[in-house]
């Protein structure tokens, strides 16, 4: 009968209308370069403090759910993810759009988001408490053995050029190491510039990787941005309906990864999404699509990064931890509100947490009409918008929202800079995503290796503190799998055709 209550608050009117407000403002912030869904949600929260929990927690978890999809337009419209966990919607998000599939790329992309969302959704309300202790296992080599492990996804987002992904990710790496070291303090790579002694900011990079060379390329090329269909083919949710029920497992497997990345403090969308489209690719029958517009590398990125929305809240509702950076935004909300997040919430404030989670339901259900409503809008402007318009409002929206990061001038720079970087490189056969990769994957990897290094150098044996836990060594495991596994695969293909071919 709780429950009931609980579905019933969450269905008033009041909530209803604040759920549809919320995705939708999520889902246009999110779309703009360098508006994170960190960002959509700190830009509205004040709106939240004059409300009571219950409300200002459902307007912030729809927010959030919009922002995460938004994403998806500038991945899939302007090979730019507008969040960084849409990096891997790229891949094969923006090729479907050149071939004129942008549509229905972008409407995938809505089916995908909404499963994924409603399967974080059902993990936070049936496993929130165990899911919670298996995070809170994490500890500095689990996290090292992490990054690692997300390293190895090199090889999936190369699209065959191996040598120099494994050259864009050490040139990500490098990049991570510019500013103060996250031990102990001394400053590197800064050549006495006090603009580098905070590093060089993940979004800052990312948008500077994707979106300049794209600006670049919009001007130096006279052909259009993306193919002009005809005849307007409108959401083509039937079409996208079909390939998304015959990629089901798909959609499941990178929802369930996504979900259970979110629970890991720190993870995040961009980890979760990169993990998916590597694991779909590696299941696939034919993984020599991957790059070159498969809906099933959209389904896996979408999906993934908006289940991270109901995991990411398991940390952050249990334990007090945020999973995600969005979450330690509405982390500060709840206490402001004068709620302390924590093991005894679902007992002591059950109604609110309750709530709050149908309500996630309610958002992620919303965001099909207004998604979908969204998105064809956006398709049509992005494609019939002359270059002289499009240019200058995406470096408008590029430059904005970098400057908005740290509300400084020193991160457009570093933004502009390593755009000019990005697109020499990638005039040189570079892949921009696995630098972003390096970048992002760089400080989690050296911060659990300092400190598992020093916690081993305590015990008196460094390196065998990386292999003492069940959690390290399964990890480990999977970076072997993971290494190995296509060398394998060839080889035994391989082998079976030579068997198919031989004389009888």
């Amino acid at each position: 009968m709780t429950h009931i209550n609980d579905i019933l608050a969450a269905l008033t009117p009041l909530h209803l209308a604040l759920a549809v407000l919320g995705v939708a403002a999520g889902t246009i912030l999110g779309a703009i370069p360098g508006l994170t869904a960190t960002m959509a949600i700190a830009v509205l929260v004040p709106l939240t403090f004059s409300m009571d929990p219950t409300t200002a927690l459902m307007l912030m978890g729809a927010i959030y759910t919009g922002a995460i999809y938004g994403g998806a337009y500038a991945a899939i419209l302007l090979n730019t993810p507008g969040t960084p966990s849409a990096i891997a919607t790229t891949f094969d998000g923006y090729p479907m759009a050149k071939r004129g599939d942008g549509d229905l790329a972008v409407t995938i992309a809505c089916l995908s988001s909404v499963f994924g969302g409603l399967v974080g959704a059902a993990v936070l309300l049936f496993l929130a408490p165990p899911l919670a202790n298996v995070a809170l296992a994490f500890g500095p080599v689990e996290y090292f053995w992490l990054a690692i492990f997300g390293l190895t996804l090199i090889s999936a987002i190369s699209s065959g050029q191996l040598l120099k992904g494994l050259i864009g990710a050490s040139f990500g790496l490098l990049l991570s190491c510019v500013g103060v070291a996250p031990i102990s303090g001394s400053p590197r790579f800064t050549f006495d510039s006090t603009t580098l002694l905070g590093g060089i900011n993940v979004v800052s990079g990312l948008i500077g990787l994707y979106c300049i060379p794209v600006l670049i390329n919009l001007v130096a090329r006279p052909e259009r941005h993306l193919e002009i269909q005809e005849a307007s083919r409108g959401f083509r949710l039937p079409e996208a309906i079909r390939l998304c029920m015959s990629g089901g497992l798909n959609l499941i497997r990178s929802s369930l990864i996504g979900a259970f990345v979110g629970i890991l403090p720190g993870a995040g969308g961009s980890i979760s999404g990169l993990v998916s489209y590597s694991e779909a690719r590696r299941a696939s029958k034919t993984p020599e699509r991957f790059g070159q517009g498969e809906p099933r590398g959209v389904q896996a990125s979408e999906s993934a990064n908006n289940a991270t929305v109901g995991g990411g809240m398991v940390p952050t509702l249990v334990l007090g931890i945020p999973g995600t950076p969005p979450d330690a935004v509405i982390l500060g909300a709840l206490l402001v509100q004068g709620i302390q997040p924590g093991p005894a919430m679902f007992s002591g404030h059950s109604p609110i947490v309750y709530t709050f989670i149908y309500g996630l339901f309610i958002a992620t259900l919303l965001m099909l009409p207004i998604g979908l409503l969204i998105g064809r809008y956006a398709f049509k402007s992005i494609v019939t918008f002359p270059k002289a318009v499009l240019v200058p409002i995406v470096a408008f929206m590029t430059i904005i929202g970098t400057y908005a990061i740290n509300n400084s001038v020193s991160d457009v720079m570093v933004m502009i800079v390593l755009g000019v970087v990005g697109w020499g490189l990638e005039r040189l056969g570079f892949q921009p995503s696995p630098i972003v990769l390096g970048l992002i994957l760089g400080p989690i990897a050296e911060q659990g290796f300092v400190q598992g290094w020093m916690i081993g150098g305590a015990t008196g044996d460094p390196l065998a503190i990386f292999f003492s836990g069940p959690l390290a060594i399964g990890i480990f495991l999977l970076i072997l799998a993971s290494l190995f596994y296509p060398m394998i695969a060839g080889r035994l293909s391989r082998g079976a055709k030579e068997r198919d071919n031989a004389p009888i």
